[in-house]
């Protein structure tokens, strides 16, 4: 998994007025696949008493779309260098509408769990062209103002990802109840499929490596036999397989292993490039990802758990308690990485996951004071303070874990960064089982279920907040002084796998 180039011969020409309709058309695919991530958060609550969804159901509609994006975010980046990246953003746009379909017309939870899985899978084969379209359709003197718009795209999708759920299911469009928060996808993916085969020229990496599929496997068969015993061990009394699955998962990573190492000696063409690992802040710098990324899997859920569920709000109200949160994040990130990081470096990130932090405990403070009066407003000053201490990590993060790789695996490595926190994002909300319902008893009375959610919220924080101090002594093993040098190194170079819009901004 080394980085490649895109065929620059087909490059438009400055004055051609079809690159900026492919730049809207790429950018409506990542702004959906950014709302459709957080829209369904907030309408989960819906979806669990409408479709009458058990507690690891509801795990697997979120954690099964992660685990399925993350299993195929660098075979589909590989995949657009080897038979044109047009090509599959066609085949993965068409076929995440066509899913966002089956997620909307699902009879039964199983049927939507299995639609999330093909969703997330579909969006593994379009967000990696993404970014490489911008760089074969735009030249280099164009790209600063481009990338400009794609951050702005992808600070709009993260806020008005909640408040879209939120109004579509309080809505309740035609009685669909949570339909339309899929259903809301197949119009605009119609649209981008047609005119992306008119507009959108297509580009290949001369020089693209082969498929990995052995390693892709075997990264999901680790990854189902670790989270599937983690989401349904509490309902079934932690059964005896299920902690042999978790001791499997660990055989299946360490076999893994061994077959990357021979597969880099034999082709040069690995899954996960191992030498990477030999450099410390980048081995570090992926720790933190991963970890960072099970820190939010498990607050955004148990987030959306204890507004609706606990305190019984409505989805407009929970959604409308986050706006804060989503604003101080951009604003946090805006700063950090303009006029804190040049400065301060490494201490910014640290700082970031130390305000983080003290958000958490004060959240828990209020949580515990107010109990189940606490109000929107009362919210307000824990989820700012969050926020911005996210948005100092989020920015800089992936410039601080690139700064010392070698210029030969960048891409390589950014798209393992892009791929560890879609991961720990899944393990995380696994883990919900276990650091929220299993605080929460079978058997709980109209009147308990309020007082139980807001016990369980605080106690999923607690863990919340000590993953943040882990992150923090990561944190200590990244450069100083982080170079900014990846998406900058050459005016025509692009990582063959650097193409996350989550973390371009």
């Amino acid at each position: 998994m080394t980085s490649t180039e895109p065929t620059l011969s087909t490059q438009q020409v400055p004055g051609d007025r079809r690159r900026w309709f492919a730049l809207a058309i790429v950018m409506a695919a990542a702004f959906m696949d950014l709302v459709d991530v957080t829209i369904v958060n907030i309408a989960i609550p819906s979806i669990q008493r409408d479709a009458d969804a058990s507690l690891s159901q509801i795990q697997w509609i979120t954690a099964g779309y992660a685990l399925a994006f993350a299993a195929g975010l660098i075979t589909g980046g590989r995949l657009g260098d080897i038979h044109g990246r047009r090509r599959l953003f066609l085949v993965g746009i068409g076929g995440f509408t066509l899913a966002s379909a089956l997620c909307g017309f699902a009879a039964n939870p199983e049927m939507l769990v299995a639609s999330r899985l093909l969703q997330g899978g579909m969006a593994a084969m379009m967000v990696p062209q993404v970014l490489s379209i911008v760089h074969a359709t735009f030249p280099a003197h164009e790209r600063g103002k481009v990338f400009g718009l794609f951050g702005a795209v992808v600070g709009l999708g993260a806020v008005s990802g909640p408040l879209l759920g939120a109004l579509l299911t309080e809505w309740n469009l035609f009685g669909l109840e949570w339909r339309p928060i899929f259903l809301i996808n197949l119009p605009v993916g119609v649209v981008a499929f047609l005119l992306g085969r008119r507009y959108i020229t297509e580009s290949r990496a001369p020089k693209a490596l082969k498929l990995d599929l052995v390693g892709v496997a075997l990264v999901t068969l680790g990854l189902l036999m670790l989270l599937y015993p983690l989401t349904r061990g509490r309902e079934l009394h932690w059964p005896l397989w299920g902690h042999l699955c978790m001791a499997g998962a660990l055989v299946v990573f360490a076999a893994l292993v061994a077959y990357e190492r021979r597969k880099a000696a034999r082709d040069g063409s690995p899954l996960i490039e191992l030498s990477l690992f030999k450099v410390k802040s980048f081995a570090a710098g992926i720790a933190v990802q991963t970890v960072f990324g099970v820190a939010l899997g498990i607050f955004f859920l148990v987030w959306t758990l204890y507004m609706q569920f606990g305190l019984g709000w409505s989805p407009l109200r929970a959604g409308l308690t986050g706006v804060p949160f989503s604003l101080a994040v951009s604003t946090a990130a805006g700063m950090s990485v303009q006029k804190l990081v040049p400065r301060f470096g490494r201490k910014v990130l640290q700082a970031g996951a130390l305000v983080m932090a003290t958000g958490v405990l004060l959240y828990i403070w209020e949580a515990h004071r107010y109990g189940l009066a606490i109000a929107s407003w009362q919210m307000a000053l824990p989820l700012v303070v969050m926020g911005a201490g996210m948005g100092l990590i989020v920015a800089p993060l992936t410039d601080a874990v690139l700064s010392e790789v070698p210029r030969e695996h960048a891409g390589s490595a950014s798209g393992l960064i892009n791929t560890v926190q879609q991961m720990g994002n899944a393990l995380g909300l696994g883990l919900v089982s276990v650091v929220f319902f299993g605080v929460i008893g079978d058997r709980l009375t109209r009147a308990q279920v309020g007082p139980a959610f807001v016990h369980a919220f605080q106690h999923a924080l607690w863990w919340v907040a000590a993953v943040l101090g882990v992150i923090f002594l990561l944190m200590s093993a990244l450069p100083k002084r982080p170079a900014q040098h990846v998406e900058g190194a050459a005016d025509d170079e692009v990582p063959a796998t650097e193409r996350d819009p989550e973390l371009v901004g």
